[in-house]
């Protein structure tokens, strides 16, 4: 690539390494930008390399003077008004899994989806590095991609983790394999529609071949109606019925279909992963890996391995005869539906947060009779109420701050209950991400 003058826009992790790719990358001109003017300018500058520019504050049109492009970072949106500069003075805007793409080498897993990418790239990941010795996982995971890009090779095998905010803005971008999980409501306060969220999904398909496969859930109707759209060979996964072709559940046993006859990949006794919704994942899983050349026997061994992810209904201890369980990741309703479907006990549940836009409705009706009673924090706590009101669940309680909320719950709690954080909304207002949020809850258990 014959860039001169990129400008970063963002200065989190990825805005960080994408500075570092291109200054390693030799791009004589890199400047950061961030519109928080206060943020420490010193303390960010130890974490980038020498020669890039920081600027921050309300954006100065001379930025946009002999830029070659613009790279935006995840969190800002692409309909920003800095950002509407650049693209009206014909500057490209590409997202940072665009810039790592460029950069890298080698065969590319690419994975999205509302709910579960986490778990499955994770899983894909110890799939591949079983089989191939060595493989990067990256992107939403929490390793930005950009910060591997430049050790890539010819014979690398990357997966990675891909949201809708990152593929606002790709260009070239082209994995071997993609993969869209499932699209329920989410980010709407972003997208605005769900039409633009699954067009948005479906962009990590854009540039592959027929030749190709994109894994897509067959009983998720807006995936399988991607099917018609993209220039990829489909590879359907079904939670509910025998495929012709592709990986089912048959019963307690995922199989791979093809032309009607079934292998069996394992039992779902075998796993150490709980619920459908992870047998999903499971089947994802096998269905990339094979598609990056991984033979059947070898992700069945290592997917009877894998112990899941941080953070995904995890569960934390017992104490008192209550089991407390992490689901932090449950940060829109389907998600934390799929925490609520896990829990086998009467369940205090800690709900509320930062609010995208999306409805609860669903999310309160799938209480089936397992909430004893729901805490609610955060910006959607009235919100959340009403919808429960509307529901008839009364059972109900605000908490002031996360550690009234916990401590209520623990009080409250009794021997053969469960106390599970599934948010059904982000952390941003209250924390950092999720994974704070997360972490704050197995402190607080660890402390009882």
């Amino acid at each position: 690539m014959d860039i001169r003058k990129a400008v970063v826009a963002g200065a989190g992790i990825s805005g960080v390494n994408a500075c570092r790719l291109l200054k390693k990358a030799g791009v004589p001109d890199v400047i950061l930008y961030d519109g928080n003017a206060a943020i420490d300018r010193e303390k960010l500058a130890e974490d980038l390399p020498d020669g890039v520019l920081i600027v921050t504050g309300e954006f100065p049109d001379e930025l946009l003077a002999g830029t070659d492009d613009m790279v935006i970072s995840p969190g800002i949106s692409i309909h920003a008004p800095f950002v509407e500069r650049f693209r009206d003075a014909g500057i490209p805007v590409i997202s940072e899994i665009e810039l790592a793409y460029r950069f890298s080498r080698g065969r590319l897993a690419g994975i999205t989806g509302t709910n579960g990418k986490t778990t499955t790239t994770a899983l894909t990941g110890k799939i591949l590095k079983d089989y191939y010795g060595d493989a990067f996982v990256v992107g939403n995971i929490g390793i930005p991609y950009t910060s591997i890009a430049a050790d890539t090779t010819d014979d690398s095998v990357t997966v990675a983790e891909i949201s809708s905010f990152q593929l606002e803005a790709v260009d070239a971008f082209h994995p071997t394999v993609s993969a869209v999980l499932n699209v329920t409501p989410d980010h709407l306060d972003r997208h605005g529609t769900m039409e633009c969220y699954a067009d948005t999904k479906m962009q990590i398909a854009k540039n592959q071949t027929s030749d190709e496969i994109c894994v897509l859930n067959y009983e998720d109707e807006i995936t399988r109606a991607m099917a018609e759209r993209i220039p990829a060979k489909p590879f359907f996964f079904s939670s509910k019925r025998l495929l012709d072709d592709g990986i089912c559940l048959d019963g307690d046993t995922i199989v791979l279909r093809e032309r009607g006859r079934s292998t069996e990949v394992c039992t779902v006794g075998e796993l150490q992963l709980l619920g459908t919704h992870n047998y999903e994942n499971v089947m994802a899983a096998v269905a990339v890996a094979l598609g990056m050349g991984v033979f059947l026997a070898s992700a069945a061994e290592s997917i009877k391995q894998f112990a899941g992810v941080a953070h995904r209904i995890e569960f934390v201890a017992e104490v008192g005869g209550v089991r407390y369980y992490n689901d932090s990741k449950g940060t829109n309703p389907d998600a934390a539906i799929r925490g609520i479907k896990a829990m086998d006990r009467p369940t205090y549940l800690i709900g509320g947060g930062y609010d995208k836009g999306v409805s609860f409705d669903e999310w309160i009706r799938a209480f089936d009779g397992k909430v004893v009673r729901l805490v609610l924090i955060g910006q959607t706590a009235r919100a959340i109420a009403a919808a429960a009101e509307k529901a008839g669940f009364t059972d109900y309680v605000f908490a002031d701050t996360f550690e009234e909320a916990c401590r209520y719950c623990s009080d409250h709690a009794r021997a053969g209950e469960a106390v599970l954080l599934s948010p059904a909304c982000a952390s941003w207002g209250m924390f950092q991400n999720y994974e704070q949020r997360g972490d704050q809850f197995k402190e607080f258990v660890h402390r009882l």
